[in-house]
């Protein structure tokens, strides 16, 4: 990702982090997957910024242009495979400058409407720039490593519990099956034969290990009161049908390793210590808003943040 496309989303972060409750705690909640190795991409040649790579009507476009216009136009060329993006890019610079001219030599540029975005456009970059050099670039790992290990230790342990189901299509049949767990049948040979459960035919009804809220909330219920070893002694009713539940152990969940994690923690420091700047230089400057209703609207959204 070219650091001109990453200012022009940092010119968003605001928006961004005020509808968005970026929670790591909401994460540490969920299983992680053990992220995935990348294969080391070759080393790309250094490039001169300067060099010139065009020139329109005696312009020079260079190097730098070029990045400028790569990020900032990202989206238009994701579709495009990678060697032709360049002279995508290039066209795109090319076609701008092009227009851009013939609307200055028609005074389009001294329009008011005109220069009022040309404004917020300059005030957006601004913003991002401030976010970018104050924010983004003065978090440490350290900080990162702090926020995860608050989290963690934020997070009330939770338990998780590896259980095996017998799925059938009535209480009936469910209440003859846990006549012959009574009976000592085997609860895995049970649930070969009897379970409408396509994925638990083979492997005796094995659920793996899950946490609480993974399941439908009338099966959760139930299998997190057994006690490991022990099965429902009564069907337990859901919108799948009724189960019989055998709870084969129970652990404490293990939390996310950093690794998997600290991307989204350095995402959370980030929006931290931009909220924290924002309260700041608001707390300072002096903002009016004459419209009653409006002034209550803007109150309510930003004490959400």
């Amino acid at each position: 990702m070219s650091l001109s496309f990453r200012r022009a989303s940092l010119a968003s972060l605001g928006l961004a982090f005020g509808l968005s409750a970026l929670s790591l705690s909401a994460l540490m909640a969920q299983e992680t997957k053990p992220a995935q190795p990348e294969a080391a991409a070759p080393a790309a040649a250094p490039v001169d910024p300067n060099a010139v790579v065009a020139t329109i009507n005696g312009e020079k476009l260079t190097e730098a242009d070029l990045a400028l216009a790569e990020g900032e136009l990202s989206q238009q060329f994701q579709q495009l495979p990678p060697e032709q993006r360049r002279a995508a890019a290039l066209s795109a610079a090319i076609e701008i400058r092009v227009m851009a001219k013939k609307a200055v030599d028609s005074g389009l540029d001294k329009d008011a409407d005109f220069q009022r975005r040309m404004a917020f456009l300059q005030q957006r970059a601004l913003h991002g720039e401030v976010v970018e050099k104050e924010v983004v670039n003065k978090v440490t790992d350290a900080d990162v490593r702090a926020r995860y290990d608050q989290e963690i230790a934020n997070t009330p342990p939770v338990n998780e519990i590896h259980a095996r189901h017998i799925l059938v299509k009535t209480k009936e049949e469910a209440e003859a099956i846990i006549k012959q767990l009574d009976g000592g049948a085997d609860f895995q040979k049970l649930a070969n034969e009897h379970t409408s459960d396509p994925s638990g035919k083979s492997n005796g009804g094995d659920l793996g290990w899950f946490g609480p809220g993974q399941m439908v909330p009338e099966f959760d219920k139930a299998a997190f009161a057994l006690d490991v070893g022990k099965y429902s002694k009564e069907p337990v009713q859901s919108q799948f049908g009724w189960h019989v539940i055998k709870v084969e152990d129970k652990r404490a969940k293990q939390p996310p390793a950093f690794d998997d994690v600290k991307d989204q923690a350095k995402q959370a420091v980030i929006r931290d210590k931009y909220f924290a700047m924002v309260k700041e230089l608001r707390g300072a400057a002096k903002v009016e808003i004459p419209d009653a209703k409006l002034k209550a609207a803007v109150d309510t959204l930003e004490s959400g943040k």
